[in-house]
């Protein structure tokens, strides 16, 4: 089947009839065939969005929270379809599909429970007298949400839940890789009773997408753009949306350290560390990437972290006993490769790993790194953590600060007091003590700081980012 583009209640083909298809990156076959958005289909699903944008605000809140929990049933519902498509277009095993779709369910539960306080204003004293002086909280109108294929379900729920909470209305640009995975979505939300064109949903070619995100940033309903991304495409959708004066929240790359102090407990900063550093073959903006550690418990820990990672069964996502899969396209093997090569050449040491077989990449530690190799000043995105040994609590906070990026972190410690003062210092947006940087709750602001971009998605943070603020006053009589 091909998964069509969903534009004002309609599902229905490009306006070429263009299709495109995607491929397991496991087997090579094809796992997917979608519909080929142009712009002038961009054009059609801001419109619908923009006509449904003034009922969509003015449904009672009640309602919103009933179509928003309802979303989440849905999910939980139809998680198998998600799990499948999940598994044959990114190669996602199905604890990864598990993860997915109870997060985005969580998401929507969380948004449908907010749907008061995210529009909850406040009445301001005013120097004026008999002067009534207020600030509103509205919706921004229709908000551009693009959506990454990495955790395809899941990262829906960083955008979409919360902007339907505050009364705007969304077009959601599928990630070329995943367009069955947020069809399924989409299709979920329709199955509410979701006002049509409340929700549109465009896939793209991957040669169409400068064309497709130009249009969509272009329009001038679209007032607001979330995406979830690498840095890279980030700088360029921050540039086009500010010469059009529009808000961003970007969610871009991560270089994520664990700090391990020389107190640590070892057990569980090993299966911290582990577990950041290899779920989904290290396919995430929060994967752990750089572990510093207490040169006094380096070798012990570095022993106990490699038993770990040499346990992992990789290969076919289809089968219930593999816990990593492949990693997405060849050219992440050619980069993963080839930092390993640099690294080497440069004098670190390759402790386990390194490998490709096939579209799997084996669980790689590198040891004996400085910060001037590219394994440690570049996001990897794949199974590849590098290790530093360091003297005491200050230079391994140097050492953590020592990136470009500043997303999240994590220290273990038993001495929490330092901890705290180590997270505050600490050059990120989210930091975890005695906890994996791998954490999201939908509760929580979730961003970062530095080339990880800017504005927060989740928790009340996340839930205004949504809104404009309008200042009101009533003056007599």
């Amino acid at each position: 089947m091909v998964q069509l583009l969903l534009i004002d209640g309609a599902w229905q083909q490009s306006a070429t009839l263009g299709t495109y298809e995607t491929h397991n990156p496991f087997t090579g076959e094809v796992a997917s065939q979608a519909a080929a958005a142009t712009p002038g289909d961009v054009l059609r699903a801001v419109g619908a969005a923009e006509r449904a944008f003034p009922a969509w605000a003015a449904l009672p809140p009640n309602e919103r929270r009933r179509i928003l929990w309802a979303a989440a049933e849905r999910i939980e519902a139809r998680a198998d379809e998600i799990f499948q498509a999940i598994t044959a277009e990114m190669g996602g095993p199905a604890a990864w599909g598990h993860y997915n779709t109870s997060g985005l369910a969580e998401k929507f539960r969380y948004a449908a429970g907010a749907v008061h306080e995210v529009l909850t204003g406040e009445v301001l004293p005013s120097e004026k007298p008999n002067r009534t002086s207020m600030a509103i909280r509205k919706p921004v109108g229709v908000v551009a949400c693009m959506i990454p294929w990495n955790a395809p379900a899941l990262l829906v729920g960083t955008s979409v839940p919360n902007a339907l909470a505050a009364g705007n209305t969304v077009v959601m640009k599928a990630s070329e890789q995943t367009p069955r995975t947020h069809g399924l979505i989409a299709e979920c939300l329709t199955e509410t009773g979701l006002p049509d064109g409340t929700v549109n949903l465009i896939t793209n070619a991957p040669e169409d997408g400068p064309d497709v995100v130009d249009a969509l940033i272009a329009h001038p309903a679209v007032r607001l753009v979330h995406f979830t991304g690498s840095t890279r495409v980030g700088r360029i959708i921050a540039q086009k949306a500010a010469a059009a004066l529009k808000r961003t929240i970007l969610e871009l790359g991560g270089k994520a350290p664990i700090l391990v102090l020389a107190d640590a407990d070892l057990d569980r900063a090993v299966e911290a560390a582990a577990f950041g550093s290899f779920a989904n073959s290290g396919q995430g903006c929060v994967i752990t990437e750089r572990i510093i550690v207490d040169r006094t418990i380096a070798d012990e820990f570095i022993q106990r972290l490699v038993a770990r990672a040499t346990a992992f069964s990789c290969g076919d996502p289809r089968d219930q006993k593999t816990v990593l899969g492949p990693v997405v396209g060849q050219d992440s093997i050619k980069k993963l490769s080839g930092l390993v090569a640099d690294a080497v050449a440069a004098g670190a040491t390759l402790v386990t790993g390194g490998t490709a077989d096939g579209p799997c990449f084996a669980p790689t530690v590198l040891a004996d790194v400085t910060s001037d190799m590219r394994a440690w000043r570049e996001e990897s995105f794949g199974p590849l953590v590098t290790v530093v040994a360091v003297d005491g609590p200050e230079q391994t906070l140097r050492m953590a600060n020592d990136t470009d990026y500043g997303l999240a972190a994590s220290i273990f410690t038993s001495n929490v007091p330092l901890a705290l003062d180590l997270a505050k210092r600490l050059d990120v947006g989210m930091c975890h003590i005695n906890g994996t940087t791998l954490d999201d709750e939908p509760q929580a602001p979730f961003g970062g700081v530095k080339d990880s971009g800017y504005g927060r998605s989740g928790g009340r943070t996340g839930l205004l980012e949504f809104t404009e603020t309008q200042w009101i006053t009533i003056e007599g009589p």
